[in-house]
């Protein structure tokens, strides 16, 4: 079952974004005060992000976050993917695939989804192109401001 994060989901967030950040889909890991805050945010307000999250009964086993912004380049609202973590016991049943279209379902308005992954996440690439996605060939930068 695909469902929203709710306050009872912490421990098993944390858990798996502590994960999803020792793993080759990220090229740096993030402290753990930052999966605290995100979830604070989670849990305040879906202004900025929203997280939605596969579910065994009670075991949560997937997560995938997205952030919204808006894009003039492709005029609208654009859904950043910006996580999607299934636990290694729980791959290979199609939960990532369940996550994608949740995502896309939650929102109709949108004008793009994109996401970002490591070269090295070649199976996390099949499913992104096995659901339309295709590569960007911007470079992105960054500046963090701590």
């Amino acid at each position: 079952m695909i469902r929203k994060l709710c306050p009872g989901d912490r421990d098993a967030y944390i858990q798996m974004t502590q994960a999803f950040y020792h793993s080759s889909a990220v090229t740096h890991c993030a402290p753990q005060s930052f999966f605290e805050k995100t979830f604070s945010e989670l849990m305040a307000s879906d202004v900025y992000c929203e997280c939605f999250v596969h579910a065994d009964g009670e075991a949560v086993n997937a997560y995938a976050l997205v952030s919204k912004t808006y894009s003039q380049e492709a005029g609208g609202l654009c859904v950043w993917v910006e996580e999607l973590y299934v636990m290694p016991s729980a791959r290979g049943r199609g939960i990532g695939t369940l996550l994608l279209e949740r995502i896309e379902r939650e929102f109709p308005s949108a004008a793009r989804f994109r996401l970002e992954l490591t070269p090295e996440n070649t199976s996390a690439e099949k499913l992104y192109i096995r659901h339309g996605y295709e590569p960007l060939s911007y470079k992105q930068m960054i500046k963090d401001i701590r």
